[in-house]
């Protein structure tokens, strides 16, 4: 669901600013600190390696694919599930623009119209990827919990309180 939301935010930004938004001429939304500004970026993070866009292109399919089919089957925690989901639709809204968009695909151009200052134009496909990261960051090295719920040493991600009481062999009190 996260991923589907994630996705279907990106998409709709996109198609509001290539309708909205004249190329390079900035629009100011909260004074200096955040301006609409269209641009389309055949390269990736920060416009590097222009010349690879179709290698962009098969990495984020083979992204999504080993998360959905390796990853996705062995969620165990919510948060793990948030940020899996988050870093499909964040890959997921680039990799939609590297096919559908000009100049053909597997060589289509990013749409990017969110800028602040001192920092790269991007879009809603960025941030989630970048929230995912976050996440990643927070829940595997912070928190130390595995993708299925387990911390190391556990061997069973089920909490405590539920295991208590739950066998059918209990004596009646």
């Amino acid at each position: 669901m996260v991923a589907l939301v994630g996705l279907g935010l990106d998409v709709a930004t996109k198609w509001e600013a290539v309708e909205r938004l004249e190329p390079n001429v900035p629009v100011r939304v909260l004074g200096p600190l955040l301006s609409f500004r269209l641009i389309r970026n055949p390269g990736a993070a920060f416009s590097q390696g222009e010349g690879f866009t179709w290698v962009f292109a098969v990495a984020a399919i083979l992204v999504v694919g080993f998360v959905l089919v390796r990853l996705v089957p062995r969620l165990g925690h919510v948060g793990w599930a948030v940020a899996l989901g988050l870093l499909v639709a964040g890959v997921s809204g680039n990799l939609l623009d590297r096919l559908v968009r000009a100049p053909g695909p597997f060589r289509g151009h990013v749409v990017d119209f969110l800028q602040l200052p001192h920092w790269p134009i991007f879009n809603v496909a960025d941030m989630c990827i970048c929230a995912a990261a976050v996440m990643v960051v927070v829940l595997s090295v912070l928190k130390n919990v595995g993708i299925d719920g387990r911390r190391p040493g556990e061997d069973d991600p089920a909490p405590q309180t539920a295991r208590r009481g739950a066998s059918s062999d209990a004596a009646p009190e």
